[in-house]
C-alpha cells in the first residue's frame, strides 16, 4: 500500500532547552512519531487499522478565514447555544451578535508552507460510492465547523458594547435602538420625495424637511447607498444645513437618527451643521435629549470632542438628578468617547457605590469597559467592591460583561483573590466557546496580576491553535508574553508555539505599524528559550529600529533585552544585531536609572552593607547589574575553592585597614532561636507585607533557611583584625578554582502571585547567569523581608550561612 508522506515547513527556530517532562515521557515509552501525533488528534485515530494519515491541518491550501479585526468574547448565552449544539451540529439561527451590516475581511492564507484540504489527504476508499459518501459528509461538516468558527469569532464593535440597554426600557429614550421596527416606505415614494425637493428647493420649511428624512430612512437597506450618493438627496442635505436653526429640537434629532439609519458618512456636511448646532443648544436641552445625540453620534463613528466636553459640564451641574440608566449610558459615551472627564471621577465612583447592588451584571460590564477605555482611574476600594459583587455572580454573567471587568481589574492591578480563584473555576469551561480577542484578556489579565491558574492557561493552550488564524498582530503577542511571563508551557506546547509563530510571521505586515507587538511576542519566547531566528533577524534589523524610535512607546530597552538574550543564549545565531552605538546608549541609560532606583532599595542596601561585613570589606563584593538588560541588580561576590572571598571590586581597592573588634559570640541560645525561629510561619505573600508594615517580623526558622545552621557558639559572626570571615571547616575544599555568586535580592513581584513560581524575565535572568558561569544565590523575600525588622546579629548569621553553604562550591566543584 502506498504511504504519502506530508510535509510542512517551520519558521527556522532555535530551542535551547531541555527536554520537556511530556517528551521524555514519551521517548521513554517508546512511542512513535506517529502514535504521538494520533494522541493529539484522537479524530485521526479512528481512520482505520489498515491505513492512516497523520494530518497537522493548520493552515490548508485555499482555505480563506473570515476575520473581523474587532473581536471579542461573546456572551454567555451564546456558549450555552454553542456547547448546547456540540455534537456535530451548525449553530444555525443560534447567534444573536452583529446584524447584517457587520463587515468582513476575507484573507486567502494558503502558502507554501500549507497542506492540501483534509478531504485530499484521506486515505484512498475501496469503492468509488463510500469515496463520494465520506466526501459529502465531510464537506458537510467542514462547512458547518468553518460557519460555527466564524460565528464565534463575530463580534460587531459598535452594537455589542451596547447590549445593557436592552436590559432596561428606560435606555430607549437615551439611545439610538437598531431595533426599533419601521415600516418600510416604498420605491416610489422615496423617489416622489426626492423629485419634490428638486422641484422646490429651498422652499420647503424645517418640519417638512424633517419628515423627508424621517420618511427616506425607512428605505430598504439595500436602496441607503444609493441613496446617499444620490444628488437629489444632497439637496435635501443642504437644504437642511442652510435651515439648521430653525428646525425643533426634536425634528433635529429625527434628523440626526435618519442620518445613522442611512449610514451618512461621518465628516458629512449636514452633520457639521448638526453638532454646531447641537452644541449651541445643549442649556436649554434635556439630559434625555443630550445622552441620545451623544449615542448617535456614536453610532456615526464621528468624533465630537467639543460637544461632549459641554455635556459632560452640564451633567456635573445636573448630577444629582441623574437616574441609573442614565448614568450607566454616561459612563459608555465617556468609555466611547475615549475622554476621562476628571472633574466626575469622584462623581462617578461615588455614583457607582449607590447603585452598586442594583446595576444588572451587564450594565456593570458596560460601566467597567466605560472606565476602562477611558483610562480613567478607580480608587482600590470602588474597584474591590465591584470585585466582590462579581466573584459571588460570575456564574451568571455572560462572557463579555466579564472580560470587560477583567480588563478594569487589570488596570487597576487589583489582585482581588475570590474573583480570580472563581474565575479559575468558572472560566476554563467557557474558553472553547469565547473568541480569540476575549481569550487574550482572560489571559492577559491573568500575566498582568501575576496570577497563574494552570487550568485557566491550559485551556487557553488547548483552544488557541484552531483559533490562530483569528489572531491580530496584538492578539499573538500578548499570548506569547502572558505564557511567557507566568513561564507555562503547556502539555501541547509544540503545536501552541508553532502555530503561533507561524502566526506572527502571517502578521509582519502589521508589526511595521505596531512595532512594539513583535517586540512583545519575541520576547515573551525568550522567557521560556524559544528564539525564532528569522523574526530576530527582522526585529534587530536597521529599518526596525528606526520604526521603534517613531512609537509612542519606549521600545529601546526591549530591543536591548532581546538582543542580549540572543548573544547570550544563541552562539549560532548570525542575524541582525543591536548596532554597538545604540547598545552602548542603552546600557548607559539603565545604568543611571538603578543607581537611582534599583540599587538604593532599603532591602537590597541593608544585604549589600551587611555583606561587607561579613566578607571583611567592599572590596569583596559589588552591587551591580550583571545583565543590565534584565533590568535589576546582583550582588556580586567571588568565593575560591577553599571558602574564602575573593577581591575583586576595583572599586573598593583592599586598603590596608582593620576594623575594630565588633564580634560577638553566638550563644547555644541565640543559636536554638535561629534554628526553631517562632511558631506559624508566615507564607511568602503576607512575609513582606508585614515587614513593610512595622509589625513585628518573624526569625527565618530551619524551614526558611533551608538546613541548620552549620556553626556553633564559638564562631565570630563579625570579622576581626581587618581580615574577612572564617568560613566553616567544611568549606575548606581542595582546588584552586573559584566560584562566582550572583546574589538576588528578591521580592514578591519577582514571583507569581501567592507563589514561588519564578516570572518569565526572572527565570531567564537566573538562566542567563548561569550560562556565564555564575551561581545564583538568592535572598528569597519570604525569608529576607521578615529579617529586616530583626537584630544585626541575626541578620549577619543569616548571610554567613547563605554565603557560606558548603552546597554551593560542592555544586561548583
Amino acid at each position: 500500500m502506498a504511504t504519502v508522506l506530508l510535509c510542512r515547513r517551520f519558521p527556522r527556530l532555535s530551542r535551547v532547552t531541555t527536554l520537556s517532562t511530556t517528551a521524555k515521557r514519551k521517548a521513554e515509552s517508546g512511542s512513535s512519531k506517529s502514535e504521538q501525533d494520533k494522541e493529539e488528534n484522537p479524530e485521526t485515530a479512528n481512520a482505520g487499522t489498515q491505513s492512516a494519515a497523520t494530518i497537522h491541518l493548520l493552515n490548508p491550501l485555499d482555505y480563506k478565514v473570515l476575520y473581523n479585526p474587532a473581536a471579542y468574547a461573546r456572551s454567555r448565552a451564546v456558549s450555552q447555544q454553542h456547547a448546547a449544539r456540540s455534537g456535530g451540529q451548525a449553530l444555525g439561527d443560534a447567534f444573536t451578535g452583529p446584524g447584517s451590516s457587520q463587515v468582513h475581511h476575507t484573507f486567502n492564507t494558503s502558502s507554501s508552507q500549507a497542506l492540501p484540504p483534509l478531504q485530499n489527504a484521506l486515505p484512498e476508499p475501496k469503492s468509488k460510492p463510500l469515496l463520494d459518501s465520506i466526501s459529502a459528509r465531510l464537506s458537510t461538516v467542514q462547512t458547518e465547523e468553518e460557519a460555527e468558527k466564524v460565528k464565534t469569532e463575530m463580534h460587531d464593535s459598535k452594537e455589542d458594547p451596547r447590549v445593557f440597554q436592552k436590559g432596561r426600557p428606560e435606555y430607549r429614550s437615551v439611545s439610538y435602538d437598531k431595533s426599533e421596527p419601521l415600516e418600510t416606505l416604498p420605491l416610489e415614494e422615496g423617489d416622489s420625495i426626492l423629485h419634490s425637493v428638486a422641484i422646490c428647493e429651498g422652499s420647503q420649511g424645517p418640519a417638512t424637511l424633517a419628515d423627508y428624512f424621517r420618511k427616506l430612512s425607512r428605505l430598504p437597506v439595500e436602496q441607503h447607498v444609493a441613496l446617499v450618493s444620490e444628488a437629489r438627496f444632497n439637496t435635501l442635505c443642504s437644504c437642511a444645513a442652510k435651515n439648521v436653526r430653525l428646525f425643533s429640537t426634536s425634528d433635529l434629532i429625527d434628523v440626526l437618527k435618519s442620518c445613522v439609519r442611512l449610514v451618512v458618512p461621518p465628516a458629512h456636511p449636514l452633520l457639521d451643521a448638526c453638532e454646531d448646532e447641537f452644541c449651541r443648544r445643549v442649556w436649554d436641552m434635556k439630559l434625555d435629549q443630550l445622552l441620545l445625540v451623544a449615542d448617535c453620534w456614536r453610532c456615526l463613528d464621528r468624533s465630537v470632542p467639543s460637544y461632549l466636553s459641554i455635556l459632560f459640564s452640564y451633567t456635573n451641574m445636573h448630577w444629582k438628578d441623574l437616574t441609573l440608566p442614565q448614568f450607566v449610558q454616561l459612563v459608555y459615551i465617556i468609555g466611547e468617547g475615549r475622554r476621562s472627564p476628571t472633574d466626575l471621577a469622584q462623581k462617578v465612583e461615588s455614583t457607582i457605590l449607590k447603585y452598586l447592588d442594583v446595576f444588572t451584571l451587564e450594565e456593570l460590564g458596560a460601566i467597567c469597559l466605560g472606565l476602562f477605555k477611558s483610562l480613567s482611574g478607580i480608587s482600590d476600594h470602588v474597584m474591590r467592591k465591584i470585585a466582590d459583587r462579581v466573584s459571588l455572580q460570575m456564574e451568571d454573567m455572560s462572557t463579555y460583561a466579564l472580560v470587560n471587568v477583567l480588563k478594569m481589574l487589570r488596570y487597576s492591578r487589583m489582585d482581588h483573590l475570590p474573583l480570580l480563584k472563581e474565575l479559575g473555576k468558572v472560566i476554563p469551561a467557557r474558553i472553547p466557546t469565547i473568541n480569540i480577542q476575549g481569550i487574550m484578556h482572560v489571559t492577559l489579565t491573568c500575566s498582568s496580576l501575576h496570577y497563574f491558574d494552570e487550568g485557566i492557561m491550559a485551556a487557553v493552550a488547548a483552544s488557541l491553535p484552531s483559533k490562530v488564524t483569528y489572531c491580530r498582530s496584538k492578539d499573538a503577542a500578548k499570548f506569547l508574553w502572558s505564557f511567557g511571563c507566568l513561564d507555562y508551557e503547556p502539555p501541547n506546547e509544540e503545536e501552541f508555539y508553532s502555530s503561533l509563530i507561524e502566526q506572527m510571521h502571517r502578521k509582519l505586515h502589521e508589526f511595521r505599524k505596531f512595532p512594539e507587538h513583535l517586540l512583545t511576542g519575541l520576547l515573551g519566547l525568550a522567557f521560556v528559550k524559544r528564539f525564532p531566528e528569522e523574526l530576530i533577524d527582522y526585529a534587530l534589523g536597521d529599518e526596525f529600529v528606526q520604526k521603534t524610535r517613531g512609537s509612542k512607546y519606549e521600545l529601546t530597552k526591549d530591543l536591548f533585552t532581546l538582543s542580549r538574550s540572543v548573544e547570550i543564549e544563541c552562539p549560532n545565531y548570525r542575524g541582525s544585531r543591536l548596532p554597538p552605538q545604540l547598545d552602548q546608549e542603552i546600557t548607559e541609560m539603565v545604568l543611571n536609572f538603578a543607581e537611582q532606583e534599583i540599587y538604593v532599595r532599603p532591602e537590597i542596601v541593608e544585604a549589600a552593607s551587611l555583606l561587607e561585613t561579613v566578607l571583611g570589606g567592599p572590596e569583596y563584593m559589588r552591587n551591580h547589574m550583571i545583565l543590565p538588560h534584565t533590568r535589576s541588580s546582583d550582588l556580586e561576590v567571588h568565593l575560591a575553592m577553599d571558602g574564602h572571598p575573593i577581591p575583586f571590586n576595583s572599586k573598593h581597592p583592599i586598603a590596608d585597614k582593620k576594623l575594630e573588634e565588633v564580634g560577638v559570640s553566638l550563644t547555644d541560645e541565640l543559636m536554638t532561636q535561629l534554628i526553631k525561629g517562632r511558631p506559624n510561619i508566615q507564607p511568602p505573600a503576607e512575609a513582606e507585607n508585614k515587614a513593610g508594615t512595622g509589625e513585628e517580623a518573624q526569625a527565618p526558622s530551619a524551614v526558611l533557611l533551608g538546613q541548620a545552621l552549620l556553626t556553633d557558639a564559638r564562631l565570630r559572626v563579625e570579622p576581626k583584625s581587618g581580615r574577612s570571615l572564617e568560613p566553616p571547616p567544611s568549606l575548606a575544599l581542595n582546588g584552586h578554582r573559584g566560584v562566582k555568586l550572583a546574589i538576588q535580592v528578591s521580592n514578591r513581584n519577582h514571583y507569581c502571585y501567592g507563589s514561588r513560581r519564578l516570572l518569565g524575565l526572572h527565570r531567564l535572568k537566573r538562566r542567563q547567569l548561569q550560562q556565564l558561569g555564575y551561581v545564583v544565590l538568592e535572598l528569597p523575600f519570604w525569608e529576607w523581608f521578615p529579617l529586616l525588622k530583626r537584630t544585626r546579629l541575626e541578620k549577619l548569621s543569616y548571610l554567613h550561612y547563605k554565603v557560606f553553604n558548603p552546597a554551593l562550591l560542592s555544586r561548583a566543584a
